[in-house]
């Protein structure tokens, strides 16, 4: 029998360990961390690798499957969707990045690394021989409690290069303050570097779209990365809260809280679910096009960067509405602990991420009403193009 290619049984694998991830949802909520059957679950699926370069033993997954796979499991836990989301991208990016000697150490083994950390504020990078010396304190490194390795973000001295830097999480003081209203399962915590030697071939420019290995896929870059995963992330969250909801709404008759059964309630609904099935459509229509693109070889225009940005920005927005809308409905099934609360905690602490803020919105409005001639995106700013 033919075994199909790892890139297509994963968005199946990941359907599966959703199931094993609900389960375990309230341990992660409860106790700041996943659990282990789902962290073991990311490893044996191969989720962990779904970034990784064919060449290294990854998927290379496409930017359709990769959306399915990141909504699949966040659609049976939030905290385990956002921890493989930043994972996989730091661990995908690394591998496709990062010097030689750095991946033939960090990939060589049975098990992938599993590298966290912050990839937006900086700390400071100074110049030694062989690599760099860095400091700094950063937040929100979500899944560090399960991490290897840390990837940080650090400017330079003397030329303010933004630079990523991959280095074992021992040379990191952890700071367990991860004390916060959703997506309490992440395991965001704080960390502090204290003038840790990081050697050149563990680091590369952060906003490179030129890959060391691997195809065209890594020509995104990390915010391209970013930008799959957090939509994909939202349509999972989105989903569930509708259907959690619904499931509430039968168990009861057809009673949900105060506006339960009322024709009001039956037209929220129906508007909460074209405002989510919308946005959702909208970021496929996105990266269908953006993987028609890549295949034939060709570069992404500065309008496919604006609509990438946007669909993430606009299904993000549009989860938190349903979200607002499941919550008023959901009477004390969403008041109490348990799914519909905690989703809507979740959903409230995701939108909290600088790939949704007002300024991407601007700079995407500005790009789409034609005011940014001669202008292209690095990261999430619009900046003269060289």
């Amino acid at each position: 029998m033919r075994v199909a290619p790892l890139e297509a049984r994963l968005p199946e694998r990941a359907r599966r360990l959703a199931q094993v991830a609900d389960q375990y949802a309230e341990y992660g909520d409860l106790h700041g961390r996943l659990a282990e059957p789902v962290v073991d679950g990311l490893h044996r699926e191969g989720l962990l690798g779904m970034w990784v370069p064919r060449s290294l033993g990854g998927a290379e997954l496409d930017p359709v499957s990769s959306l399915e796979v990141i909504e699949s499991l966040a659609y049976g836990d939030a905290s385990a969707g956002w921890v493989l989301m930043a994972a996989a991208l730091a661990i995908g990016s690394g591998a496709a990045y990062l010097g030689d000697s750095a991946v033939a150490t960090l990939f060589g083994g049975k098990r992938l690394p599993v590298i966290a950390g912050q990839g937006t504020r900086p700390g400071t990078a100074v110049p030694r021989e062989g690599g760099f010396e860095l400091s700094g304190s950063w937040s929100f490194a979500s899944g560090i409690k399960h991490g290897t390795h840390i990837h940080t973000l650090g400017l330079v001295q003397g030329t303010n290069e933004p630079r990523i830097f991959v280095l074992p999480v021992e040379q990191a003081t952890l700071v367990d303050n991860w004390d916060v209203m959703g997506l309490r399962g992440t395991g965001s915590i704080d960390y502090k570097i204290d003038s840790a030697f990081v050697p050149e071939a563990y680091t590369h420019f952060a906003v490179t779209e030129t890959p060391k290995r691997g195809g065209a896929l890594y020509t995104l870059g990390i915010i391209g990365l970013a930008g799959m995963a957090h939509s994909g992330w939202a349509c999972g969250i989105g989903r569930r809260m509708l259907d959690e909801l619904a499931s509430v709404i039968q168990q009861r008759g057809g009673s949900a809280g105060p506006q339960g059964g009322s024709a009001s309630f039956q037209e929220g609904f129906a508007k909460a679910e074209a405002v989510y099935r919308s946005a959702r459509a909208f970021v496929y229509e996105v990266w269908r096009d953006v993987r028609e693109t890549l295949e034939r070889g060709a570069k992404l225009s500065v309008r496919q960067h604006s609509l990438i940005r946007l669909a993430m920005a606009n299904v993000t927005w549009s989860a938190h509405d349903v979200a607002l809308f499941v919550y008023r409905s959901g009477g004390t099934a969403a008041l109490r602990a348990g799914t519909m609360q905690r989703l809507f905690r979740d959903m409230h602490a995701g939108i909290q991420h600088i790939t949704s803020s007002p300024p991407v919105y601007q700079a995407v409005g500005r790009e789409l009403a034609g005011l940014a001639a001669g202008e292209s995106w690095v990261f999430l700013n619009l900046v003269k193009a060289r």
